[in-house]
């Protein structure tokens, strides 16, 4: 019989949605980069979207301010720290590892996107994905999950929680980018994308990995061989042969 370093960070009854969410997500990430791929200029789409949310003033401006710093890097570690010391408070490590693995592949997803597809916004600064869009979503997405399972919600009302919250954190913080004008929108609408499609997929490693070396664990003999004895080598064969000295003068 073997334990588990806390519950699982994807329960069984969302399993289903989250991979059906990644198969969604995924082509939509791809086949926007195909579309905007080396473009400098917004289409129509993001000319209007833009021209609605423009000239903001305070104190929504306030607001679209303080959500684009938890995307920058101080805020997104800060926010990262804030949520690893909550999952350590409620002594629940694989959601403090799932947090960091799932914000770092998240914004790493991006990284490595943004110069593939090479749109740019603003002279060369590369567009898509947005990786502010991309940290939020991913971050709302693993807190409402870890808030579900310890909240015991139910399957419908867990279900409609976690993909509540992946929206709302991405329409918020794609809002923020395309008022200050730090992105188009199709870029913050890849970014909620690519969210949707890394977190399902780490949630897997996350939980995989754990209950591996968990089982690897377990099955250790509950007194390990000399080798697995503290100390360096010469030290344990000194410790053997005195040992051996002792038992032939007895």
């Amino acid at each position: 019989m073997t334990g588990r370093p806390g519950p699982a960070v994807l329960p069984s009854w969302l399993r289903v949605w989250f991979v059906l969410m990644a198969c969604f997500a995924a082509p939509v990430v791809l086949v926007l980069g195909a579309v905007y791929a080396d473009e400098s200029e917004p289409r129509e789409w993001d000319m209007r979207i833009f021209a609605a949310v423009d000239g903001v003033g305070p104190p929504w401006r306030h607001v679209a301010v303080v959500t684009d710093f938890l995307g920058e890097p101080a805020g997104a570690v800060l926010l990262v720290a804030a949520v690893v010391t909550g999952c350590l408070l409620l002594r629940h490590p694989r959601a403090a590892v799932f947090v960091v693995t799932g914000a770092g592949l998240t914004v790493g997803t991006t990284t490595l996107l943004k110069p593939v597809v090479g749109r740019t916004i603003h002279g060369d600064n590369l567009s898509y994905p947005s990786g502010h869009t991309a940290f939020l979503t991913a971050i709302a997405l693993m807190v409402s999950l870890l808030a579900a399972g310890r909240l015991g919600l139910g399957r419908a009302a867990g279900t409609a929680f976690v993909f509540a919250a992946g929206l709302v954190a991405g329409a918020a913080m794609g809002w923020a980018q395309v008022a200050l004008g730090s992105h188009y929108a199709t870029d913050t609408l890849g970014g909620w994308c690519t969210a949707l499609a890394v977190l399902p997929v780490t949630a897997w490693l996350v939980d995989r990995t754990a209950d591996r070396l968990t089982d690897r664990w377990a099955g250790l003999p509950a007194h390990p061989p000399d080798e697995w004895t503290a100390g360096p080598p010469c030290d344990r064969r000194a410790e053997r042969r005195a040992d051996a000295g002792r038992q032939q003068g007895s």
